[in-house]
């Protein structure tokens, strides 16, 4: 009897212990299934993300399947996912459903850049209206996985993914970000680290700011001085001279740098893979010393000129002859045989006028064409080249200067000078993209007066804190409803004066680029300050790990 009861006792010992085991193991189940917001810290937020349960483990075993008539998403797809140690992702274009991540073109996602991310335990489906719609859904999925994906060696083997349901689309069609190369030159390294950021962010377009009265960034080869000469400078101002009356010092160190016509074809492809536009900027009539001190036959005195060594605005500009016109035609030319964007910038902004005042041909120009006066002179030199362009299958785009004496018939408008430019634009129903200092220079403080001693200089005391880049509406107040619809987006500006290194200008726009980009991406009633502030110090993370020089402090102070 005792040996019986003995014996039985064990067996509920042994039963309670596999029951013990089986609860532990479904707690952890449970656990791993239980997901909360915490695990959705996507910038820019999504329309509509629903959260579901369980994950999908990503592994050795998962593969991608590629169902759209593109390998290029499915092949950066895995090139991100094979960064980690153990995990090689194959390609496949067989339909299978469970255990992979397929990639697919639907017709029922309206918009052009849409998507759609789905996933469940047992499988991811990214679908778009297009490539491009399926490579944003790519960079939310890239924000759902760990930080440490982002690490070129690593030791993670699996990847937990938590389930989710999103169907996200822009607000704007024009999402973009700009460079100045001209005042300080970046190598084709930086600047695909500056695209790869674009491409993070869900934005669409690259300004590319390549000429300059402090330097020709841009091979053109008819005119080979343009950076044999133009793209150099005999020195650099130092620190703030000539800001508050004080005097103009130079390092007087040879600085330039310029890029060859292969070198621009490799960050365009590079930028093309990640579908990003890039848009050349070729500045005219103004800011031109540096072509001017190459062909000075091109300007209103004929020179001698010299590649600006300090900042600001200078009064050199092209003369309106008909050499200088078929001179900007060849360089144009060549610049479109580079760029395949539909846009081409062509600057018009700052341009003084005393040059044109005092020049006989000018005013030989001026009244035969029956203008008014210099502006609209101005006015005619940029239609001329519109007109050009236009006969190429090219668009222009000018800073809000190009308003003045007339605007060409079919500019974009780039609204620096606060919002009215852009207003006047619209409702001549142009197109506009809106960059007003006020909420979109990034060169400027990132933090206010009192705390701007500890910052690197700049060249004044105006700052915009990422809480104000945030809090931008892109389009103004005061417009009809049809005119609204010429606001096309905004972009965020990056001059580089006071950014001679690369960690400068990361510095300088990280993290307001963060917050331009969901301004742009996310619905106006989606947006709010403290939620994104929160999804923030997750992202920052994700610099962190890709080793960003980005400024930490404001992260933390907003």
């Amino acid at each position: 009897m005792k040996n019986r009861i003995l014996k039985t006792l064990k067996l509920f010992s042994i039963f309670g212990a596999i029951i013990g085991v089986l609860a532990i193991s479904c707690s952890k189940k449970n656990k791993q299934v239980i997901n909360t917001q915490d695990n959705y810290q996507i910038i820019p937020k999504p329309n509509m993300l629903k959260i579901g349960k369980g994950q999908f483990n990503i592994n050795s075993n998962t593969k991608i399947i590629n169902l759209t008539n593109s390998s290029q998403n499915a092949e950066y797809l895995s090139e991100m996912l094979g960064s980690i140690s153990g995990i090689k992702i194959a390609q496949n274009n067989n339909f299978e459903d469970q255990g992979n991540i397929t990639l697919k073109i639907s017709d029922t996602i309206k918009n052009e850049e849409g998507y759609q991310l789905s996933i469940k335990h047992d499988a991811i489906t990214i679908s778009g209206k297009t490539e491009k719609g399926i490579f944003y859904g790519i960079q939310s999925l890239r924000q759902l996985l760990p930080a440490k994906i982002e690490e070129t060696k690593n030791s993670l083997n699996k990847l937990i993914v938590p389930s989710v349901e999103i169907s996200d689309s822009p607000r704007y069609t024009y999402r973009g970000m700009h460079l100045d190369v001209g005042r300080h030159f970046f190598s084709v390294k930086s600047i695909k680290k500056y695209i790869d950021l674009i491409a993070m962010h869900k934005m669409n377009n690259f300004h590319w700011h390549l000429t300059e009265d402090q330097g020709w960034r841009i091979e053109i080869k008819k005119y080979p001085k343009l950076t044999e000469i133009g793209g150099f400078r005999k020195g650099t101002a130092i620190g703030l001279a000539g800001t508050k009356n004080a005097p103009y010092t130079y390092d007087n160190i040879p600085y330039g740098g310029y890029y060859t016509q292969e070198e621009i074809k490799e960050v365009i492809a590079y930028a093309s893979e990640r579908h990003i536009t890039v848009i050349p900027e070729i500045e005219l009539p103004g800011h031109s010393l540096a072509a001017l001190a190459a062909y000075p036959q091109f300007g209103n005195t004929k020179g001698p000129y010299e590649v600006a060594k300090r900042w600001g605005i200078f009064k050199e500009t092209y003369a309106p002859t008909e050499e200088t016109f078929n001179f900007l035609q060849d360089v144009l030319t060549e610049v479109m045989e580079l760029f395949p964007s539909k846009y081409i910038h062509i600057g018009g902004d700052e341009v003084l006028k005393k040059e044109w005042e005092e020049s006989k041909y000018a005013q030989e120009v001026i009244k035969r064409e029956g203008l008014k006066d210099e502006h609209e002179l101005q006015s005619y030199f940029i239609k001329r080249i519109e007109k050009f362009l236009n006969s190429h299958g090219r668009n222009i785009i000018g800073w809000d200067e190009i308003l003045e004496g007339g605007l060409a018939p079919n500019a974009t408008v780039m609204s620096w000078r606060g919002i009215e430019g852009g207003i006047a634009a619209a409702k001549q129903k142009h197109t506009v993209i809106m960059t007003p200092g006020t909420h979109c220079y990034f060169d400027y403080y990132q933090v206010d007066e009192e705390s701007q001693k500890n910052e690197p200089i700049t060249g004044s005391k105006r700052f915009t804190t990422v809480k104000k880049v945030y809090s931008y509406e892109p389009t103004p107040i005061g417009l009809t409803t049809e005119e609204e619809k010429y606001i096309i987006g905004a972009q965020g500006n990056v001059w580089t004066e006071y950014m001679p290194t690369w960690d400068r200008v990361e510095y300088k726009v990280l993290p307001r680029m963060t917050a331009l980009s969901e301004v742009l991406w996310s619905s106006k009633e989606n947006r709010n300050w403290d939620d994104f502030h929160k999804r923030l110090q997750h992202i920052a993370k994700r610099y962190d790990t890709l080793g960003y020089n980005y400024a930490k402090h404001t992260i933390i102070k907003e």
